[in-house]
């Protein structure tokens, strides 16, 4: 259809603190051997784009390089990850006896992260850069360079069908394409009308259900 738009999410590559199963949200890590073979295995599968959005943080522009060296891309700081504050860098075994960690596990939704971001927050933030995006952009076919949790804010949001948050599996340096039948819609805050993993693949391995 002539004024279709097609937005691609996808996640940055495997980072050395996501091998280790930290928390990852406004700090930053490299992109880990294993990220960066990854990415040069999944290459020649992904389309083209018009342009690309991106989180400003390292390990999505490093993942962009290698994707897409030639394209120019957009940062926006709104894209970021949740910010995990005085937990950033750290494992589930690091902080397992930490009283305000069990609090946030028993309801991530709601409870404070100390010296760092609420889900609440997170969301807003992403909500009000996804409007910046959209009501900017006047192509067919971009993509937006992110974060597992960023992903499962705007699926959760704009996904055809309706999935809790944490059901939405987002592999590292893999994504989601969506697709409305008109701009408008789009830009109404309407679901998306079609739903692809991108690239597009037979299997998808190496799935990870950690918003890091």
């Amino acid at each position: 259809m002539v004024d279709s738009v097609a937005i691609t999410l996808l996640r940055h590559g495997l980072t050395e603190a996501n091998e280790r199963k930290a928390y990852l949200g406004w700090t930053d890590s490299p992109l880990s051997m294993k990220g960066k073979k990854d990415i040069q295995e999944l290459k020649h599968l992904y389309p083209t784009y018009e342009r690309i959005h991106t989180s400003d943080l390292g390990r999505c522009t490093e993942t962009l390089r290698q994707l897409f060296p030639n394209i120019f891309i957009v940062k926006n700081p709104s894209f970021r990850e949740m910010n995990f504050g005085s937990w950033e860098g750290r494992t589930y075994d690091e902080l397992k006896t930490n009283a305000e960690y069990q609090k946030w596990l028993e309801n991530p939704m709601v409870a404070e992260v100390p010296k760092g971001e609420s889900y609440p927050e997170f969301s807003r933030r992403v909500q009000d850069g996804w409007i910046q995006l959209t009501a900017s952009e006047d192509g067919h076919s971009y993509a937006l360079m992110t974060h597992a949790g960023v992903i499962r804010e705007l699926l959760s949001c704009y996904a055809p069908m309706e999935k809790p948050f944490w059901d939405w599996s987002i592999p590292h340096a893999m994504g989601y394409e969506l697709i409305w039948d008109n701009r408008e819609s789009l830009r109404r805050g309407e679901r998306c009308t079609l739903l692809q993993a991108v690239p597009i693949m037979g299997k998808q391995n190496g799935q990870s259900d950690s918003m890091v």
